[in-house]
């Protein structure tokens, strides 16, 4: 208990620091979220956003000299600290699921951690977590007041003497920067503000244009004495006519959904001034203008999302591949920045504040960050990684998440053994069987190749294997996996390894060329050893296209098993 208040106080006295931004416009946001409540396209955008990210994982990462981002081990103080996040991953999920509203429309949203006491001894127990509007938490003088279930919460500023008080609640500010002012929140509906209140005034236009049409469809003019049907009570047969038609309409707008809606006007003139009956309507060409204007607007709308615009315009007729490929790339451009502003601000104003109170000295290069893989359904993502775990490139956990599988999913001790037993038992038996009924594979190739012919065999196709990934990593920094703020970093990472960060898929790799030419070499080696070259080139480009499709790095180990493949079994 004594080192969780430790703690909280830790970040209390950071976060606090953070608490005095200069004013900053934050009328343009109460006008957005206006739009959130009356317009659908702002809500299914928000709530879009918010339903992906709560998908994915929050994770303890360490960066290491080469700026890759290695989860953090299971025993470290950073794991348990982001482990502890809204209380875990069911917590974490819906944290990261409210800031989709927040972010998409005002750009800003705000975390507020209270202490949980223990009523007797006063220890903290826990954290309550909240995520708060930008109008639900105010700016007064030193200090912040938050509104939590109707209630005020004070959040104090730093004490002007002394340590802060460790039950104090924390408040982290989480926004996407302006460009031009960085205390200033930035949002795509921001810049649609305008947009939005031209497609208010189409809605409004194209509402009362049904309004029109309902009470009225234009007029009938009918000559005067035309006789109408006799109705129950005998009248004026022109009287009648008129009653009638005006019942009809009286009857239209009070109930819509009635045929009498359809009904036009009556307007009686002289029989001379027209020799039959005749109808006039006031449609005009504002009426069909008004609805593609309107449709106009949303598209324009849907293209300034940050996410494919099919997203909320709809698929249409693309089929299930351009989904896939679209689903990738809402995450890459709308789901994934996001994620980032709250990783970021979870890890510069709780983790690292957190760490670094605590001593830890390399407190800068560990950081909260986030998993998108539960979000990416690939369709030969489990396909790759059961041919990948085979070849000793992943882990039994990591074969499990690709496939669907959790932890709890995972063989225990007394599992392994009895399938080791029956594995051995299996083994005795067909060593039993006459020799022409066995059949046998061999373990390196050619099979009559010396230890040292073998070891140089491992050399070539290995440094094949870490050429023909370089080549790919080069051509990738140009490609759409690669986005312009990810050059720079991208630069500084071995381009044999950059598959491991970038998302490409296997149809990628043949539609922006990275193997082309990548294994001119591969038909000489294979005659140098006694290789089918087909075979080998093969076999090599197959494993080094799951590789990057999968996102896992190469290993001298795994070149062994790829090169046990049953076609390279020729004679020496």
């Amino acid at each position: 208990m004594t080192t969780r208040r430790a703690l909280t106080a830790a970040a209390s006295r950071y976060t606090q620091r953070k608490l005095r931004p200069r004013a900053v416009d934050q009328s343009w946001q109460t006008t957005a979220w206006g739009y959130y409540k009356s317009t659908p396209e702002v809500r299914f955008a928000a709530r879009w956003t918010a339903n992906a990210m709560s998908g994915a994982l929050l994770y303890a990462g360490y960066r290491n000299d080469r700026g890759i981002i290695e989860r953090a081990p299971v025993n470290h103080l950073a794991t348990e600290i982001v482990s502890r996040v809204a209380g875990g991953p069911d917590g974490q999920a819906q944290l990261l699921g409210r800031f989709g509203p927040h972010l998409t429309v005002a750009g800003e949203g705000w975390i507020v951690v209270r202490p949980i006491l223990n009523k007797d001894t006063g220890a903290t127990v826990g954290e309550d977590w909240r995520v708060l509007s930008v109008r639900e938490v105010q700016q007064q003088s030193s200090k912040l007041v938050a509104t939590i279930d109707g209630f005020p919460v004070e959040i104090p500023g730093d004490p002007e003497d002394g340590a802060p008080d460790p039950n104090a609640p924390v408040a982290i500010r989480v926004w996407d920067e302006h460009p031009e002012n960085h205390q200033e929140a930035d949002s795509p509906v921001r810049s649609s503000l305008g947009l939005l209140e031209e497609m208010q005034l189409l809605n409004a236009a194209v509402k009362a244009i049904a309004r029109s049409r309902l009470t009225g469809r234009g007029l009938v003019l009918v000559p005067k004495g035309t006789k109408f049907p006799s109705t129950p009570v005998q009248g004026d047969p022109e009287d009648d006519l008129i009653d009638v038609f005006m019942t009809v309409a009286e009857t239209a707008y009070k109930e819509p959904e009635s045929a009498a809606a359809t009904v036009p006007i009556i307007l009686e003139v002289p029989a001379e001034m027209i020799g039959d009956i005749k109808r006039l309507t006031f449609e005009s060409d504002f009426d069909a203008l008004a609805k593609e204007l309107r449709e106009e607007c949303i598209r324009r709308f849907a293209t300034g999302l940050e996410m494919p615009a099919e997203i909320l315009l709809g698929m249409g007729n693309v089929n299930h591949w351009g989904v896939w490929q679209l689903s990738q790339e809402a995450i890459r451009l709308a789901i994934e920045p996001r994620l980032g502003i709250v990783a970021h601000a979870l890890t510069t104003q709780w983790l690292r504040p957190i760490l670094e109170a605590e001593g830890v000295s390399d407190w800068h290069r560990w950081l909260c960050w986030y998993d998108t893989s539960p979000l990416r359904v690939r369709t030969n993502r489990s396909e790759t990684a059961i041919k990948v775990f085979e070849l000793g490139g992943i882990s039994s956990r990591a074969l499990r998440r690709e496939t669907g599988f959790d932890e709890a999913d995972a063989p225990t001790k007394a599992e392994l053994d009895e399938r080791d037993r029956r594995t051995r038992d299996a083994n005795s038996e067909e060593d039993t069987l006459p020799v022409d009924e066995t059949t046998s594979e061999p373990d390196t190739l050619p099979a009559s190749a010396t230890p040292a012919h073998d070891a140089a065999l491992l050399a070539a196709a290995d440094g094949l294997i870490w050429a023909a990934l370089s080549a790919a990593g080069s051509k990738a920094k140009r490609t759409p996996a690669c986005p312009r703020s990810e050059r720079g970093r991208a630069r500084d990472i071995d381009p044999a390894e950059l598959h491991t960060l970038l998302r490409v898929e296997a149809t990628q790799v043949d539609q922006w060329g990275l193997l082309d030419g990548a294994w001119n070499r591969a038909p000489e080696i294979a005659l140098r050893y006694g290789l089918d070259p087909e075979c080998l080139t093969a076999t090599l480009d197959s494993y080094v296209r799951e590789l990057i499709a999968a996102g896992v790095p190469h290993t001298y180990e795994t070149t062994a098993g790829v090169l046990r493949s049953p076609c390279m079994a020729m004679a020496a």
